[in-house]
């Protein structure tokens, strides 16, 4: 499912800022508190999560969909866009708040900040979350049949044994294949260095010959057949189901490390409703509100008090879902490459070329 995370980063945000020419926030220019303007990813927000939300409030909740943090950001950027909050993923956060796009957060209006898991405080790419509340997260690993692999698989290594050739399938998407590419290789998945850039390269164009293809979207429905043996994959819900229906499935973080994705609320800079937002704010760290993302969602909160409240425990012991925790010890956060971007698209070229 969360294929976004990472594929939005394939088009640099540089590029999609550089067409706005502005960095004016903009914001909800109507003042009116009776009504909230959410631009988010299209499936994070339960309706239940927005009905609750209406019921205790009053406030009238708005959501539109955007489809990469790039779209989001240009449409912040541009102006007036009439949102009062927005769901960045991680590496957008530091972009935006270099364009002035996010109002800082005031943490004397939070009330449950402390039910977030420690992992999502003060991160790396938001320090002391200053900008940023995370709500949903998820990994990238790998799914596998192992009927068909017949013996466990541990790591990235495993999506290049030529025992599985042609049972192979990396994902359909730059920078999510050049995870596994640089991690097999003992390299970060998000190395900006030319020369450890084309290390990855060299490792996927060698892999080539053995995939049985690129795929982003039926992988986990081979994988379940046993028609794939191993994939790389996305946690979230296609990859969930596929381990709740056959329990010879296993979804893993490879031992060589994978990556994380977090998506947070954020407040957009220039606002007339700020007190409506920070009511959201405060309803979305509840717990039993934050549950309902698992339940309704099939999607990670970043919530820890709310998992005991998950309806439906399957889903939290669901490594598709949730990864183990002492899985995520390596586990590295995709930031955006910059202008090393251009030495990905090369390598990318040449691997699909092959």
């Amino acid at each position: 499912m969360k294929s976004k995370a990472l594929a939005a980063v394939g088009v640099t945000v540089a590029a999609a800022l550089a067409l706005t020419g502005c960095s004016a926030a903009g914001g909800s220019s109507s003042g009116d508190s009776t009504k909230l303007h959410i631009y988010a990813w299209s499936g994070e927000i339960p309706d239940s999560v927005i009905k609750g939300f209406e019921k205790e409030t009053g406030i009238t909740v708005t959501v539109d969909n955007f489809d990469s943090n790039e779209t989001m950001i240009s449409k912040l950027a541009a102006g007036n866009s009439g949102y009062d909050i927005v769901e960045p993923s991680q590496y957008a956060v530091p972009l935006m708040v270099e364009r002035d796009l996010l109002a800082k957060v005031d943490k004397s209006k939070l009330d449950g900040f402390d039910n977030l898991a420690e992992k999502f405080v003060d991160p790396s790419f938001d320090p002391d979350n200053g900008y940023s509340i995370p709500w949903a997260w998820g990994t990238t690993g790998i799914l596998y049949n192992e009927a068909c692999t017949g013996a466990p698989v541990t790591g990235w290594k495993d999506l290049w044994n030529e025992k599985y050739k042609g049972k192979i399938y990396m994902l359909d998407n730059m920078l999510s294949a050049y995870i596994g590419g640089m991690q097999v290789e003992g390299l970060s998945a998000t190395s900006t260095k030319k020369a450890d850039i084309e290390k990855g390269t060299q490792a996927l164009l060698d892999q080539k010959p053995l995939l049985a293809g690129y795929n982003s979207d039926n992988y986990a429905d081979l994988v379940a057949t046993g028609d794939a043996c191993i994939a790389e994959a996305y946690s979230g819900t296609s990859s969930a189901k596929a381990v709740a229906a056959n329990p010879d499935v296993h979804y893993i973080l490879p031992e060589e490390g994978g990556t994380l994705w977090t998506d947070s609320f954020s407040i957009v800079k220039g606002t007339a409703n700020e007190s409506a937002a920070y009511k959201w704010l405060n309803y979305t760290l509840q717990p039993e509100v934050a549950a309902l993302l698992t339940d309704d969602a099939s999607l990670a909160s970043t919530n820890q008090a709310a998992l005991e409240l998950v309806k439906d425990q399957t889903q939290v012991t669901n490594p598709a879902i949730y990864a183990p925790a002492d899985s995520l010890d390596n586990a590295e956060f995709i930031v955006d490459p910059g202008k090393a971007l251009a030495y990905y698209q090369d390598g990318w070229t040449r691997v699909r070329a092959s």
